[in-house]
């Protein structure tokens, strides 16, 4: 979403002009950022925190030559949401993993059984379908020729 966007939705809840509109915007944007200048933090309650952190002198390495560079300190803008925000987007998370479950088990084919012939009493691990092993001839007791 862009700030324009962002104007016209206001614009249409509020039922201000969007040119009122943008510049309420644009005038809050502003106070953001002179805070963060001046103060360091920003707490906006139910949405999250603004805060300026400094970011120390390190090593990197240039991904394209793969030489070491120097990065010198500098100062970054972190954010960190805050527990509304947090929980709403847990629950678009959850909404998401839903839908995907959801589609998974419409599209995938029905669980087939894995193959076991039948069984019958033909023999100790025999099927019926195939046929007993023959007996070994012979001719007699104690034979052991063969």
């Amino acid at each position: 979403m862009t700030k324009k966007e962002i104007v016209k939705t206001i614009s249409e809840e509020i039922g201000l002009t969007q040119l009122k509109t943008k510049e309420i915007v644009q005038k809050t944007f502003d106070a953001i950022v002179t805070t963060l200048v001046e103060d360091g933090r920003i707490e906006l309650r139910n949405f999250g925190v603004f805060e300026v952190k400094k970011r120390a002198a390190r090593k990197a390495r240039n991904p394209r030559t793969g030489a070491k560079v120097d990065v010198d300190e500098k100062y970054v803008v972190t954010f960190k949401p805050g527990k509304e925000m947090e929980e709403r987007v847990r629950q678009l998370e959850e909404k998401d993993r839903q839908g995907r479950l959801e589609a998974e088990q419409q599209s995938a084919p029905p669980q087939q059984q894995p193959y076991s012939p039948p069984q019958s009493n033909d023999g100790p691990g025999y099927p019926s379908a195939y046929p007993s092993p023959p007996n070994p001839p012979s001719s007699g007791p104690g034979d052991y020729s063969g």
